[in-house]
């Protein structure tokens, strides 16, 4: 309560300054349109600087928007502007005529510069991360290890983010983590849509990392938000790119992506079809001590998808003020499953007892469709005093059908037949209103409401074969319904000038939830609001130092997998069952950065901190050699860590990135009243070298680290891995071709073991390496892409 006291304080206190400031704004405004000189194109992200004739010093500095237009500001006239774009030779602009206290130097026309255009193209292709007052930003380039990548594989070459071998992503060593798709939620991103497994490298344009997210964004997401934002705009024209892919294990696909632009229409289209392929093996033995017996099993699966993807959308100018924005997409995946697994069990004097294998035949369709509608009202030329309203829809649905077969091999374990059917559906459905407010230059308040509607439906059913007949396993068959509204309300004020910047804000989420099962009529009702306050701030010392702080309050809301008893039945020894008793996780996030720019080396240093209480962990319970996994509040846990990233570019030929992340955390909790207290430390690494060779051959390395830690009950072992890509430019690079192996050892393995309690488990998970290679081409002034909609379990 008293952060949120001292948030409306200095919020009531910047009032009467912005007002002030908006009355002291004077002096001489700067406008103009930066074009291509051939066909008028305008050219976005464009850098125009004014400088002080006398001594060359910056007065103001900012970029072109997406129409080419610029605004800049002097409090005197004996100026000049210099304006940049890779590519195309710099201009300077030392002539003009000022009338009044505006200055409009129309359209300004660059030229291409031939001498560096293949320099050019080399740069555009490097990924790279620009930080920003409460988020950094992570543009996608066409890293070679990228090739036949979907938006998983590019996760985990961001600095701060990995994805594990199960496609769990976790920020700073923290899951939890809130995907968003274009700042909205997504049923792309969501679980029970194979996490983005149709979003691909070639479709974004930057990822933006969120650690500490202000209060314009949801505050779901103990560890963070990423907002993952996909390619819209082109150049004029028809632009785009064709790719084509093969590999092994099967993944074979084409994609194409092409994009038409006018002045007041821009069309766009991503068309994608494959075949993949993906191998799994697992290993894993529980010893119930009670009984002193073991249950060992080997399990070898083959994951086999078609996927199907369209995305359409358009942006239409209905004058310089107002854009509408629709789009939609379909998505289609039809999935087979083969899997063997062999059990054997070992009775107290260690010789086998029984021994049978379990076969499984899965067949599964899933549609995907999604549709949004925007509005954007630009209330000034430059379009940051401006009006955003917008609603999507998505809806997802599962039908699948299951068939296991158990053969006894040693024992006198009956032969059995048993279906699993899977039928499920969602929707989502995200109403949002934003609006920004420039109240002076350098003061802006941010304000909106967002209504969030999920609504989900799982039925679940195992039956066994009796006598000729199926019938239903009531301990593992029911209906699962999931209703859950969230309203939120948020306002933030932010202030940038010179060196120093904040921003503070509040949000308040009401929270609906229902669920109930059908079959039982049990019900779960829960109702509840929130506020969360943030604050954020920065510090520039000089062009190459700057310190950037931050806090935030966040929640992490158990959803329809951590809440529904009836999940998933991989066999009858491994079991996951939901907890409907979950309340949600709360976390005080803070963070301290310090971000350096050297002549060849660039690299930041952070230090952060979140407290959590009602912590949601999965407890593993084995009764009668049967491994029951369960989530639940264990208690608070405080988590404190430092993380360091660099970029080294010791020659023009070469560039090594390292990161590095640390953290320790300790646990205060119990369960079943006994106590699950403890403490430990973590460490995750990557280091990744890129080397230009002779004749258009680019390599890359990227070595990966993670050392073993320790969760509630588990003790999860180290892990690492090395990607390796060759890349080769053809025809002036609008032609690529790639070859990238991952996982070159086949050493990326999730190992974990666990005992006490009166039970002593350990697993084995791997997929192996994977072997790709592509060849794109560009179209139009498209760039060669890479195209594949790979996506990891």
């Amino acid at each position: 309560m008293k952060k949120l006291v001292f948030i409306c304080f200095l919020i009531v206190q910047l009032t009467p300054l912005i007002h002030a400031q908006q009355a002291q704004k004077s002096g001489i405004t700067i406008s103009g349109t930066v074009r291509e000189a051939g066909k008028k194109t305008p050219i976005a992200y464009a850098t125009v600087i004014l400088r002080d004739k006398a001594d060359d010093q910056m007065i103001d500095g900012t970029t072109t928007d997406d129409d080419g237009h610029f605004e800049l500001h002097s409090e005197h006239g004996d100026f000049y502007v210099e304006l940049s774009f890779m590519g195309y030779l710099t201009k300077k602009i030392t002539d003009f005529e000022i009338n009044g206290s505006k200055l409009n130097l129309g359209d300004i026309l660059f030229e291409e510069d031939s001498k560096t255009l293949d320099e050019v193209v080399i740069q555009g292709e490097r990924s790279r991360t620009e930080f920003q007052l409460d988020k950094r930003v992570f543009n996608v380039g066409q890293d070679i290890s990228s090739t036949g990548a979907s938006a998983l594989d590019i996760l985990n070459n961001i600095p701060s983010v990995s994805v594990n071998i199960e496609g769990q992503i976790s920020l700073r060593g923290s899951q939890g983590v809130r995907i968003l798709i274009n700042g909205k939620p997504s049923v792309l991103a969501s679980e029970q849509g194979n996490i983005m497994g149709t979003i691909t490298a070639d479709m974004i344009e930057r990822i933006e990392v969120i650690t500490n997210p202000s209060a314009k964004f949801e505050a779901e997401g103990t560890s963070g938000i990423i907002n993952i934002v996909l390619k819209r705009e082109g150049e004029k024209n028809l632009n785009g790119s064709v790719t084509l892919n093969t590999g092994m294990p099967n993944n074979h696909s084409l994609g194409i992506s092409l994009n038409k632009r006018t002045d007041k229409l821009n069309l766009f289209t991503q068309v994608g079809v494959g075949y993949r392929t993906f191998p799994r093996h697992n290993e894993t033995l529980s010893k119930d001590l009670s009984s002193n017996t073991e249950l060992h099993t080997l399990s070898d699966r083959d994951f086999n998808e078609e996927f199907y993807n369209l995305i359409l959308g358009t942006d239409y100018r209905i004058n310089n003020s107002t854009v509408v924005s629709l789009s939609g997409q379909f998505a289609y995946e039809k999935e087979t499953t083969d899997s063997k697994n062999d059990y054997t069990l070992k009775n107290p004097e260690g010789t086998v007892a029984d021994a049978w294998s379990r076969k499984e035949d899965s067949y599964a369709d899933n549609p995907k469709w999604q549709g949004e509608f925007q509005v954007k009202k630009d209330f000034d030329e430059s379009g940051d005093h401006s009006l955003l309203a917008s609603a999507t829809g998505a809806f997802f649905r599962k039908d699948q059908v299951s068939d296991f077969q158990n053969r006894t091999i040693l024992g006198d374990r009956p032969d059995a037949l048993q279906k699993l059917n899977t039928d499920y559906k969602e929707g989502i459905y995200t109403f949002k209103l934003d609006y920004t407010r420039p109240f002076s230059e350098y003061y802006e308040l941010e304000t909106g409401t967002q209504y969030v509607i999920n609504g989900v439906s799982n039925d679940y059913a195992v039956f066994d074969r009796q006598e000729g007949e199926w019938i239903p396993d009531p301990n593992f068959t029911n209906v699962f319904v999931f209703d859950q509204d969230v309203l939120g309300l948020y306002s933030t004020v932010s202030r940038e000038k010179d060196k120093w910047g904040a921003k503070l804000g509040l949000r308040f989420e009401y929270t609906a939830l229902d669920t109930r099962l059908e079959d039982t009529g049990e019900k779960n009702r829960k109702r509840y609001g929130d506020f969360f306050p943030t604050a954020h701030t920065s510090y520039k010392f000089s062009d190459n130092y700057s310190l950037q702080a931050g806090y935030s309050a966040r929640i992490f809301r158990p959803g329809l997998w951590e809440l529904n008893p009836f999940f998933a039945l991989q066999d009858n020894f491994n079991i996951y069952t939901g907890n409907p008793n979950l309340t949600p996780e709360y976390t005080d996030s803070y963070e301290v950065t310090s971000i350096y720019h050297l002549d060849k080396v660039s690299f930041n240093l952070g230090l952060y901190q979140r407290i959590t209480t009602d912590v949601i962990e999965e407890v593993v319970t084995v009764e009668d050699n049967v491994s029951i996994r369960k989530p639940d509040n264990v208690g608070r846990s405080r988590t404190t860590g430092a993380e360091f990233n660099s970029k080294y570019t010791p020659w023009d030929w070469a560039t090594i990135d390292v990161d590095v992340n640390y953290n320790a955390f300790s646990r205060k909790g119990s369960y079943n009243e006994q106590s699950f207290g403890f403490s430990g430390d973590r460490w995750t690494s990557r280091a990744m070298a890129k080397f230009k060779l002779p004749v258009n051959f680019d390599f890359e390395a990227a070595w990966n680290y993670e050392s073993a830690y320790e969760t509630l009950q588990l003790d999860i072992l180290e892990n690492y891995y090395l990607d390796l890509g060759l890349r080769k430019k053809l025809l002036k690079g609008k032609a690529v071709m790639n070859l990238s192996v991952r996982d070159v050892f086949a050493s990326r393995k999730y190992r974990s073991v666990s005992s006490g309690q009166g039970l002593e488990f350990n697993r084995l998970g791997m997929s192996g390496r994977f072997f790709t290679f592509g060849i794109s081409y560009g179209i139009g002034k498209g760039d060669a892409m890479e195209f594949s909609g790979q996506k990891r379990f």
